[in-house]
C-alpha cells in the first residue's frame, strides 16, 4: 500500500458490517443492536446454562444451540434472603458444569429489570430491591451472565424455539397466580422506556373490581389467572352452592384448600361446576387479548402457564370472547391464539438461549 494512500476512518462504537445495517435487532436492551438473522458461526453455537428462579423453586439446566435442555438440576428457593439465593445459583453452577463445557449463565427471575438488564428493581417474591444481581454473580460464577424477566425469557424461548417460532409480532401470556407476558418485535424483546413494559396483568379491566395485590383494583390477572380460579370457586363452596359439591369433596370438605390446580383437574375429570368456572375465566383471557390486540396487534398469541394444563377447555372459550370483542372485527386480520410449546421449561431455555447470543453478538453503543 502506498504511503499516501488515505488511512481508513476508524469505526464509531456500535459499527456493524453493512449487511446488517438494515435488519430488525435481537436481544435484552434498547441500546444492544445485535443482527437479527445472525450468521451461523454466530448463532450461539456450544452450552450455556439457564436459571428460572420463582418464588418456591430455583430451576436450572444445560441448554445447546438448538434449545434442547441436556441436563437439569432444581432447589428449593431458600427463603428471600439475596445472599442465599445468589449461593444456591453458585452450587447449581458448580454442579452443571462439572460435566459441561459452559461459556454463559443466564437467569430469568419475576421482578422489574432497569434497561440494562444489570439490576433487579423489585421483586415480589425475593427480597431484591435495586439489586445489582448482575455483577454479583458475574463475581461468583467468573463468567458473563445475561439477567432476564422471568417473563421475557419464557417469550423469547417460544420465539425461538416454540410455538411463536417465525413470528415478527408476537406476544406470549404465562398465566400462572398471575398474568406475566412478554413481546417479542421484529427479533428483539421490547421492554419499554424503562425497562419494564410487559405487565399486561395489572391492565385494568373492571374499574373498582377485585382488589390486586398491587395496590389496584379490577387488574386482569384478577379475573384469568390461576388464583382468580381458586377464588371464584372458594365462593361458590363457601355459598353451599349445591353445583359444588365436586369441588367440597375433592378437599374433604375445607372449602379454603380449593385452588386453581384442584378446580382445573376436575374440570378435566368433567365435573360441570369446575368446567364452568374454567369458562368464565377463559372469557375474561379472550377479553384482555382483545384489549391487547387493539394496543400492539400482534401476529400471534402465544399462552403459557400452569393454567394452561385446562387446554382447550381453557382456550376455546378464550377465542370466542377475544373473536367477540375484537376491536374492527370482521374488518380486519385477527391474531391466532395458540398454548405455548416448551412447558415449565421456557424460562430455563430462554434465558439461557439470551446469554448465549447476547455475549457472542454485542455491539456496544445505541
Amino acid at each position: 500500500m502506498s504511503e499516501n494512500f488515505p488511512r481508513p476512518a476508524p469505526r464509531p462504537a456500535g459499527y456493524l458490517p453493512a449487511a446488517w445495517s438494515n435488519r430488525p435487532t435481537v436481544g435484552l436492551r434498547q441500546h444492544t443492536r445485535l443482527p437479527h438473522r445472525f450468521p451461523r458461526r454466530l448463532a450461539g453455537r456450544g452450552l450455556a446454562i439457564g436459571i428460572d428462579i420463582g418464588g418456591t423453586k430455583v430451576a436450572a439446566g444445560v441448554v445447546d444451540a438448538q434449545g434442547t435442555v441436556l441436563d437439569e438440576r432444581r432447589r428449593q428457593t431458600p427463603g428471600s434472603e439475596p445472599r442465599a439465593v445468589e449461593a444456591t445459583i453458585l452450587e447449581l453452577v458448580r454442579e452443571l458444569s462439572t460435566d459441561h463445557r459452559v461459556a454463559s449463565v443466564g437467569i430469568g427471575a419475576a421482578g422489574w429489570m432497569d434497561l440494562s438488564a444489570s439490576t433487579v428493581l423489585f421483586s415480589p417474591h425475593l427480597a431484591w430491591r435495586n439489586e445489582p444481581l448482575r455483577a454479583n454473580l458475574e463475581k461468583l460464577l467468573r463468567r458473563r451472565v445475561v439477567l432476564a424477566n422471568d417473563a421475557d425469557a419464557a417469550g423469547w424461548a417460544e420465539w425461538r424455539f416454540g410455538a411463536g417460532k417465525g413470528q415478527s409480532r408476537l406476544v406470549c401470556i404465562t398465566l400462572g397466580t398471575g398474568i406475566g407476558g412478554a413481546m417479542v418485535m421484529d427479533g428483539r424483546l421490547e421492554r419499554g422506556r424503562f425497562g419494564v413494559a410487559g405487565e399486561f396483568g395489572h391492565q385494568i379491566i373492571m374499574p373498582q373490581g377485585h382488589r390486586c395485590e398491587c395496590g389496584n383494583r379490577g387488574c386482569w390477572e384478577q379475573y384469568a389467572s390461576g388464583n382468580a380460579l381458586g377464588r371464584e370457586a372458594r365462593e361458590l363452596a363457601l355459598a353451599n352452592s349445591p353445583v359444588a359439591q365436586e369441588l367440597l369433596r375433592a378437599v374433604g370438605g375445607n372449602a379454603a384448600a380449593i385452588t386453581g390446580a384442584v378446580v382445573t383437574e376436575l374440570a378435566q375429570a368433567g365435573d360441570a361446576a369446575s368446567r364452568e368456572l374454567v369458562e368464565d375465566v377463559g372469557d375474561w383471557l379472550g377479553l384482555g387479548l382483545a384489549n391487547l390486540a387493539a394496543a400492539l396487534d400482534p401476529g400471534k398469541f402465544v399462552v403459557g402457564g400452569g393454567l394452561c394444563e385446562a387446554g382447550d377447555l381453557l382456550l376455546l372459550p378464550a377465542r370466542r370472547s377475544f373473536a367477540r370483542n375484537l376491536t374492527g372485527r370482521g374488518f380486519r386480520p385477527a391474531a391466532e391464539i395458540s398454548m405455548a410449546a416448551l412447558g415449565p421449561r421456557a424460562g430455563m431455555i430462554g434465558a439461557a438461549d439470551l446469554s448465549r447470543i447476547t455475549g457472542r453478538v454485542l455491539a456496544k453503543g445505541s
